[in-house]
């Protein structure tokens, strides 16, 4: 490749940009370069041509024209040797520009922010950009491209050794170039939806319409070492680091985000609560509690049951103190999450080699509002996330007894809960703690049986608890199954061509019972 005589630099992360136009500069490169980094650039002592002197066309438009212009994409895309292009860019004073350094505006950092408004969202649409990014891809035969501060000094040590890139290089930049743009537009394409939607436009059902494509596309953060079986191989993508940062253990395995991503979303369920801890294990929740400190809180979620905790996941809604965090030590945990951690908490954790920490930076429910599962077959599910959430004045109360102040603390404490439990799920709960959990079961009787089970096992009576559904009882076995283990309380979404069965059930037996007219099914 010819070398390398004239460079356009137009980035809004300008991390890295000066050392790199220096040595482009002392290589005998000549310097392109537009508004904040043409400054920045003259700041810095170095010699920039404005774009608008090279194009001899202003920019215009609070700076939304200036790149697209056909001496900027003729001097990318032209092809060098080539006897027509040449002949072209000849006829019209087009001048080749052999190197491009571009980033983008930051559209993801804009829409992450949940104040951002929607005219925030759409000035942070890179148009220039892309467009400059794609054409310098296009012609990576011949023109070197970046879009990454971390190429750098690969780029650089290159042109200061020889002038120029090698091909292999340049191949290597475009096919980057290419998943960024492609990461940009795809981030773009989810958002702006959201943005869009209203009231009105929700349809007569009351749901958000489906985008006509789903633009999926995520970064990698890390191999993982393997996936949910060691003869799986794993990896993870996305924005994770944005919502968690792990303090202390070894590396997390993908069974262990599967299971704190569970955790987060159930604590983020108590965010602005008293003290709360949850346990969980396989994504499930096998004990929540209450209580005026946090190692009150713990010793009534793990109260729920003391077996299925060994190895699983503890989750916090305030700083995990050294009380507790001691507490938590005498058992093995694979992952802690917190908000924080105190300095007592950490020294006493830390000891533990393995045990990995987590702050959770970033309230969970401030991610997409919509989920996509991979179901084989080369096909995706799309859905709304389940965020709502029930006050006690949203109930439908069905029984002639209405339930009483610590009935219905139980009923909504639990309801929350049974939102995060494999279906069929069934929880019974106290207004600060569960006290039995059956989740996964073919029949909602059975998760009923269980979590009674569960209940006897762990010596936690049953007697005036609420019991909670997430979907409606089809038949009345299961409510009456609930009174006769105690319950005198029940929530569930109702629903059923039966719900004048199980309200008579629950009349004949004393249980107050409100209807959610809301299912959590959760596969």
């Amino acid at each position: 490749m010819p070398r390398i005589q004239r460079a356009l630099l137009s980035v809004y992360d300008k991390t890295g940009l000066v050392p790199f136009a220096q040595a482009l500069a002392a290589a005998g490169v000549e310097l392109l370069s537009t508004g904040g980094t043409a400054r920045a650039l003259g700041q810095a002592g170095l010699t920039v041509i404005e774009l608008g002197d090279f194009t001899g066309f202003p920019e215009m438009l609070d700076g939304r024209v200036k790149t697209l212009h056909p001496r900027v994409h003729g001097g990318l895309l032209y092809l060098r040797g080539h006897p027509a292009h040449e002949a072209a860019v000849h006829a019209h004073g087009i001048r080749p520009i052999d190197l491009v350094a571009v980033n983008l505006y930051p559209f993801e950092r804009t829409v992450a922010r949940p104040e951002a408004s929607l005219a925030e969202a759409i000035e942070n649409i890179d148009i220039g950009g892309p467009a400059m990014l794609r054409s310098a891809a296009k012609n990576h035969e011949h023109v070197t491209v970046l879009t990454d501060p971390a190429d750098y000094a690969e780029v650089a040590a290159q042109i200061q050794s020889t002038g120029a890139t090698t091909l292999d290089l340049r191949r290597r930049l475009a096919a980057k170039v290419y998943a960024r743009t492609a990461a940009y537009d795809a981030t773009i394409a989810a958002h702006l939806p959201r943005f869009f939607a209203s009231i009105e436009a929700r349809g007569a059902a009351g749901l958000a319409a489906p985008p006509p494509a789903l633009a999926l596309q995520a970064s990698l953060v890390q191999p993982l070492r393997y996936g949910e079986n060691p003869h799986q191989a794993a990896a993870l993508y996305g924005r994770f680091g944005d919502y968690f940062q792990q303090l202390h253990g070894k590396e997390l395995s993908y069974n262990n985000i599967l299971d704190l991503t569970a955790a987060a979303s159930l604590i983020a369920e108590f965010s602005g609560d008293p003290p709360t801890v949850a346990i969980l294990k396989h994504t499930n929740p096998c004990g929540v509690g209450q209580g005026t400190n946090l190692l009150e809180a713990w010793e009534r979620a793990l109260a729920t049951d003391r077996q299925a905790p060994y190895g699983g996941i503890i989750v916090v809604n305030h700083t995990l103190d050294g009380t507790c965090a001691q507490a938590i030590a005498e058992i093995f945990s694979e992952v802690i999450v917190a908000p924080d951690f105190s300095p007592e908490a950490l020294a006493i954790l830390q000891k533990k080699k393995n045990l990995r920490l987590l702050q959770l930076r970033r309230d969970v429910r401030a991610a997409a509002a919509w989920e996509v599962r991979s179901v084989g077959a080369d096909s995706f599910l799309w859905q709304e996330s389940d965020v709502k959430v029930k006050a006690g004045a949203d109930l439908k109360i069905v029984t002639c007894r209405a339930p009483t102040d610590m009935e219905l603390r139980a009923m909504l404490f639990g309801w929350r809960v049974v939102k995060h439990v494999k279906s069929n799920a069934i929880v019974y709960a106290a207004g600060d703690r569960t006290l039995g959990i059956g989740a996964g079961q073919m029949s909602r009787v059975d998760a009923s049986r269980i979590a009674v089970w569960k209940a006897g096992e762990a010596k936690l009576s049953l007697q005036g608890s609420a019991v909670c559904s997430d979907a409606f009882f089809p038949f009345a076995d299961g409510l009456i199954a609930a009174a006769q283990a105690g319950a005198t309380a029940a929530i569930q979404p109702g629903g059923s061509l039966r719900d004048s069965e199980v309200i008579a059930a629950a009349d004949e037996r004393g249980v107050a019972m409100a209807f959610t007219g809301v299912r959590h099914f959760r596969h």
